[in-house]
């Protein structure tokens, strides 16, 4: 077999990944394209350590044990990626990364004790914005 059937496909994993990653607003599908991702890297460790192991026959197979290992370390990316997950989906209720970006305690949309970025500076266009705050913070 050639060396450029699993390396296209690779490149294909890869790409197909690399657009999960990017594209996808769900915590567990961004997870699953990593993977993606990994495997990807996993099935060109392989396929150019059997090319290279063609042409000298004592080779350690250093590929093929790189591999195991990136699997070993996806496989704890996973476990504990799934349990950030879970663990953030309990107590916000979501998985979607855009709802999630301002994490820090008392500093999200939805804290009612928050006064977000746009609240510190005034409002030079409205001149009643003090008085606006005062009869919406009074109602």
């Amino acid at each position: 077999m050639h060396l450029a059937y699993p390396a296209v496909l690779a490149a294909l994993l890869f790409c197909t990944g690399l657009y999960g990653v990017l594209a996808r607003r769900n915590a567990i599908l961004v997870l699953m394209s990593v993977e993606l991702m990994l495997n990807a890297v996993n099935l060109n460790l392989v396929a150019f350590d059997v090319w290279l192991s063609k042409a000298a026959r004592d080779t350690l197979h250093s590929g093929q044990a790189l591999t195991l290992f990136t699997i070993a370390i996806a496989a704890a990316e996973i476990g504990i990626g799934l349990a950030i997950v879970l663990a953030v989906y309990r107590n916000r209720g979501t998985s979607d990364i855009d709802k999630l970006r301002d994490t820090a305690e008392g500093h999200g949309p939805d804290d009612p004790d928050s006064d977000g970025p746009d609240r510190d500076a005034p409002d030079s266009d409205n001149p009643d914005a003090p008085a606006a705050e005062k009869a919406e913070a009074t109602a």
